[in-house]
């Protein structure tokens, strides 16, 4: 697996966990549909959440959750779509974004809730 890979699914294991221990239920994990991906599907009470995690090691070139593109949430809305059709959920939803910044020294994780709203 290439290094980023690796970054990227250690990024999405630290928003996996953050969000079990705010109590989400987690329904699934790189959710795939024609060309989008949702990184992690949860549950808290209600409200079905896809999250999208962006990680780096630094800020150097901006943060990472300044790297989600309009193509990329319009792609995201679309798969969040078909999931909740082919599950047959009708359910409050919300898009949120985390932000990780992993390197030697420490792992730091910001958690954008409502970062995209679904119409």
């Amino acid at each position: 697996m290439a290094s980023h890979n690796e970054l990227g699914k250690q990024g999405e294991d630290a928003a996996v966990e953050f969000l079990q221990k705010k109590g989400h239920e987690i329904l699934a994990r790189n959710y795939r549909y024609s060309h989008a991906e949702i990184d992690i599907i949860s549950k808290e009470g209600c409200i079905i959440v896809f999250s999208e995690v962006k990680t780096r090691t630094s800020n150097k070139f901006g943060y990472p959750e300044e790297f989600v593109s309009y193509k990329q949430v319009r792609l995201i809305k679309e798969a969040a779509e078909e999931f909740l059709y082919r599950n047959q959920i009708d359910s409050e939803v919300r898009f949120d974004v985390f932000s990780v910044i992993i390197n030697e020294s420490k792992t730091t994780i910001k958690h954008i809730e409502d970062a995209f709203f679904h119409t």
